[in-house]
């Protein structure tokens, strides 16, 4: 997937969001804050570990909108 619509979804609102991959792995963006996206690369930082994934955006198939939390803390799609 081209970076620029990548980083386009980073700054254009604060929903999380999953990154699907080539590989079927999906990647949480839990707010835009814990990513960044670099022509090369892209880092995303799960808020709750602090662990860091770093995905090369030619492996990013699709971006997939999630809803915010439900006020109970279920997420809904």
């Amino acid at each position: 997937m081209n970076t620029n619509l990548i980083r386009d979804r980073l700054n254009r609102n604060s929903n999380p969001f999953l990154l699907r991959l080539s590989d079927g792995t999906r990647v949480h963006v839990a707010h835009p804050d814990f990513a960044a996206a670099s022509p090369g690369q892209i880092a995303v930082i799960d808020p709750k570990t602090e662990a860091l994934t770093l995905i090369d955006p030619l492996h990013v198939v699709a971006i997939e909108e999630l809803k915010r939390s439900r006020p109970n803390g279920k997420r809904s799609r």
